[in-house]
């Protein structure tokens, strides 16, 4: 016996079968180019260090550094000395003060309005981050650039840069929560771009100081990086798994 047809001006309910595939197979994309992604960074920063450890890195390192000296005085950065005070604010952006602070005032931030979820991939990608870095530290073990003087104190191994690597981390997943919020492209585009801004600042920075060699910076970001979208990646499968149709009982 056929099923009388909808009153005029309604429609029948859409499939909860098609709507579950539609949602799936987006979901199945994004987590896909996400997770490809991350192993492109992971696999970046192994071939970096791979490559450092094997001294491939050491005269470009060298030479990217002096560049940023003063020719016939390599212990004198080049710039006026507004632009040396500036980049050591900058290099505070991504220090472990700085990091700690901002990190729980976005977690208690987003408590407050209620983002639980945000909130709690937020605090354990920087912890795992900060966990990530020491530990990569000891295992390679690389010593400080000793070609001029260091431009701010340092007591750890230089690869890869600690920095560079849970500012990363820290810019990109709050880009990515904000985006998530934001309704407008403008919006978006702008936390991401403030982010990318962000890092390569503080990475820049600490080339600038000398107190890493260029790959420990490119390294710290590519472990960043994969930090974020493994974030990112863990966002968008809760997000939409959260909003996708429930499948009823029965008929």
């Amino acid at each position: 016996m056929r099923r009388p047809a909808p009153p005029t001006g309604e429609r029948p309910p859409p499939g909860l079968s098609s709507g579950l595939r539609s949602v799936l197979r987006s979901l199945e994309a994004r987590i896909l180019l996400l997770m490809a992604a991350g192993a492109g960074a992971v696999w970046a920063f192994l071939a970096i260090g791979g490559e450092m450890q094997e001294g491939e890195t050491l005269g470009l390192d060298r030479r990217l550094i002096l560049m940023l000296r003063r020719p016939g005085d390599p212990a004198a950065p080049i710039g006026p000395a507004a632009l040396q005070t500036a980049l050591r604010d900058m290099t505070a952006l991504g220090g472990v003060m700085f990091m700690t602070l901002l990190t729980l005032l976005a977690v208690l931030e987003l408590l407050v309005h209620r983002k639980r979820r945000e909130a709690v991939v937020l605090a354990v990608t920087v912890a795992v981050s900060a966990l990530a870095s020491n530990g990569l530290k000891a295992l390679y073990g690389r010593p400080r650039p000793e070609l001029v003087p260091h431009g701010t104190v340092v007591n750890s191994p230089s690869f890869p840069s600690g920095h560079s690597m849970i500012s990363t981390s820290v810019y990109l997943t709050l880009a990515v929560i904000v985006a998530r919020a934001e309704t407008r492209t403008a919006g978006k585009l702008m936390a991401f771009g403030l982010a990318i801004f962000l890092m390569f600042a503080v990475g820049f920075s600490r080339v600038y100081l000398a107190v890493h060699w260029p790959s420990d910076v490119l390294a710290g970001w590519c472990a960043g990086s994969a930090a974020a979208m493994a974030a990112w990646a863990v966002l968008t499968f809760r997000g939409r798994t959260a909003g996708a149709p429930k499948v009823r009982g029965g008929r």
